[in-house]
């Protein structure tokens, strides 16, 4: 059956040199693509090497190629192309032309606007999440610091063959802090940061997406340095040839493995930063475009306690180190979005206790505290009470204790499913490392 796929990619090669010899770019790019995707599919079956290896390289040349047209058609569509013949796609002109049907200021209208809806996505405003609230994952943060900050601060680290990674798979469960690592990337990073969702690139009409998708790259080529963050990938770019697959999404997956190529363009500036729960249902050839794949576990013994700490802030609470490492050891299991929710849980129980007091008494600062009847100086009053004798700006709520966190932890479960820890752990034997 397989035989089929490499027939029918070398007849849509046919017809994509033709057009292309013709000058007709405009038809070619859609053909080329096609082939392109019958290609792929057909090195998924083949077995021989010596075939494999062919293939491969016929594979590069049109993807080259496809890229260098599309490049031509975004700068000045097909009339630009067609006036300097193979010469103009090879030079692959910046800007566009004046006197074409570009209009009189050299803007293509539909970039400014694809390119309105993108600036959304760059964050301007740094999240403020420091390397140093990020818990454990001591090897993933190395990795992205000599990905992030290492080539904008000392560029004189890289030459020769040394480069920068260029591409990241961040993979997990949920809640282990995939997102937030790349929120303290952000706040670490003295680089133009883009943070785009599938909602963002993805667009209702035909051809739009493989545009934002071109635009988003374009752009960050722009700012370079830059960082584009792309969470939840697997909605992008899941398996190609699936039952349920529509044409767009096969060709919005082909755009954004055109881009990471990176064919023709100095992208050592651009780093693309990816987030997954679910890294088994990527497509292969998206996956491999990820230099580093790293595994997000659920937090170890050490970084639970952290986490607690770095959720709990700068709350007033009576908790001592030893109670922290007792937290840490009854929440084995717990992803770090369970323990933000168990915490957040936490810090209104003060505000409970204070809502169904009947006894408070007055601190040395002039504060009412909730307290028990056999508390020195209580006063059997509620907190409605206090209110309504003009005092509420005076009652304050106690502080934190161990209880509040048992009362919570008695009720919480973690999220996390053994079934869901095989399915990553088995992903990272087969083809990711350790965070």
């Amino acid at each position: 059956m397989y035989s089929n796929f490499k027939e029918q990619a070398i007849e849509y090669v046919k017809q994509a040199v033709h057009e292309d010899n013709a000058g007709n770019y405009a038809k070619a790019f859609p053909l080329y693509m096609n082939a392109l995707e019958y290609f792929k599919t057909h090195l998924k079956y083949e077995k021989n090497p010596k075939i494999k290896e062919a293939i491969t390289q016929k594979f590069t040349e049109y993807l080259r190629r496809a890229e260098e047209i599309r490049a031509v058609l975004d700068d000045g569509g097909p009339g630009s192309a067609s006036n300097g013949g193979d010469a103009a796609v090879a030079s692959r002109p910046k800007t566009k032309p004046k006197d074409g049907e570009g209009g009189g200021d050299g803007e293509d209208p539909e970039q400014v606007k694809l390119r309105a809806g993108l600036n959304s996505a760059i964050v301007r405003e740094k999240p403020n999440i420091k390397w140093s609230d990020v818990a454990g994952l001591e090897s993933a943060k190395q990795a992205l610091q000599e990905a992030v900050i290492l080539p904008v601060k000392f560029p004189q680290f890289f030459t020769g063959k040394r480069r920068p990674w260029r591409a990241f798979l961040l993979y997990g469960p949920p809640g282990t802090g995939k997102s937030y690592l790349a929120k303290a990337v952000a706040t670490e990073a003295e680089s133009t940061f883009f943070s785009v969702s599938s909602s963002d690139l993805v667009s209702k009409w035909m051809g739009e997406s493989e545009k934002l998708v071109s635009n988003l790259f374009e752009m960050a080529r722009e700012s370079a340095p830059s960082i584009i963050f792309i969470d939840e990938i697997d909605s992008l770019g899941g398996q190609r040839g699936e039952g349920n697959e529509s044409e767009a999404s096969r060709r919005i997956k082909t755009e954004i493995l055109v881009q990471m190529q990176g064919v023709g363009h100095n992208d050592q500036k651009v780093l693309v930063l990816a987030a997954t729960n679910t890294p088994y249902a990527l497509d292969q050839a998206i996956r491999r475009r990820f230099d580093k794949r790293i595994y997000i576990p659920l937090p170890d013994l050490k970084a639970r306690q952290h986490i607690f700490k770095v959720h709990l802030g700068d709350t007033p609470h009576n908790l001592t180190e030893k109670d922290f490492e007792s937290l840490a050891s009854r929440t084995e299991g717990f992803s770090g979005s369970d323990i933000s929710v168990c915490v957040k849980d936490v810090l209104f129980e003060p505000v409970r206790k204070t809502q169904d007091a009947m006894y408070f008494f007055k601190t040395s600062n002039g504060m009412w505290m909730p307290c028990g009847p056999k508390q020195q100086g209580a006063v059997q009053i509620s907190m409605q009470e206090l209110a309504a004798q003009g005092l509420a700006s005076q009652i304050l709520p106690p502080p934190i204790s161990k209880t509040d966190f048992d009362k919570v932890l008695a009720r919480q479960r973690p999220t996390v499913s053994k079934a869901d820890l095989e399915v990553h752990e088995r992903f990272t034997r087969e083809f990711g490392e350790e965070g």
